[in-house]
């Protein structure tokens, strides 16, 4: 199927899918061509239900990987096939979401000083300071830091880059020349450093990004603005924060608290105006 990923992946650029949706997509179409033995194009509705089911009940693959499957194919026949009424019929799962965890203020800064390297304090600090995706920390160029505006942790950043010094365009350089550190080195340096900082709460590297959408929305930024610093496309993704967030939580109950106690004294105020008292007919 080489004609027709070249299409599909020029599609997806087209539409600005993010690299790892690209990646991700490609993949799950070519398991799907390996399964038929045939090219998607020759395939139809109930091809894509016979492999879904394989998915289901022989791999028995979660909900939300099922899911990015049946996206990728139902990207491939509306978009690509231009077969709408094949993707029409793909079923979408239910995926049951858990709320993600939330590192409080102390815990981010116990982090962010437990870390005993320059690169990875720097590293951290800048994955929450401005809640970046693990892919886009990971490719961060040097290019990328605005020092006139101080749109990024500039004293930090330069601190680390006086210690590593390391050519190459990429902000966090891997092991190889050149080339980038790996989401999975990130990955293995938090876990690491969040133990020996004693935090006990399951963490990612996205649960970096999530704090700081949480605590922005504790100290009172509204949702619009948090969309537009996670780079989120709907403000549904962003509001979901609203439901993690203890503090934002107890607000939105105080704040109800309030209004329906000034409506009961003003509904009070009214009945006992009238003749009679509050209890007249």
């Amino acid at each position: 199927m080489g004609e027709l990923r070249d299409r599909m992946e020029a599609d997806l650029r087209l539409r600005r899918r993010s690299e790892r949706t690209c990646v991700a997509y490609l993949r799950c179409v070519r398991a799907f061509a390996a399964y038929h033995r045939r090219s998607p194009a020759e395939l139809g509705e109930p091809e894509v239900r016979a492999f879904l089911t394989h998915l289901v009940e022989e791999r028995r693959v979660s909900p939300s990987t099922q899911g990015v499957y049946a996206g990728a194919l139902r990207f491939l026949y509306a978009i690509t096939l231009r077969r709408p009424e094949v993707s029409a019929l793909i079923p979408r799962p239910r995926i049951v979401r858990s709320f993600p965890a939330i590192l409080s203020p102390e815990e981010v800064e116990r982090l962010i000083a437990t870390a005993w390297s320059a690169k990875y304090r720097a590293l951290f600090m800048t994955a929450y300071g401005a809640g970046l995706r693990v892919s886009e920390l990971a490719t961060l160029e040097v290019s990328d830091i605005d020092s006139a505006r101080l749109m990024l942790r500039i004293g930090v950043l330069r601190a680390y880059w006086h210690e590593a010094r390391r050519p190459g365009p990429y902000l966090f350089q891997g092991t190889r020349p050149g080339q980038p550190i790996s989401t999975k080195a990130i990955w293995h340096m938090l876990r690491k450093v969040s133990r020996r900082a004693g935090i006990m709460k399951p963490i990612f590297p996205h649960t970096l990004r999530h704090s700081f959408a949480t605590h922005l929305l504790e100290a009172g930024v509204d949702l619009r603005t948090i969309q537009q610093l996670l780079g989120h496309r709907s403000i549904r993704s962003t509001v979901r924060y609203t439901f993690v967030s203890s503090a934002v939580m107890a607000r939105v109950q105080t704040s109800i608290a309030a209004r329906l106690a000034r409506h009961l004294e003003t509904c009070c105020a009214t009945s006992s105006a009238r003749p009679g008292g509050a209890f007249s007919p």
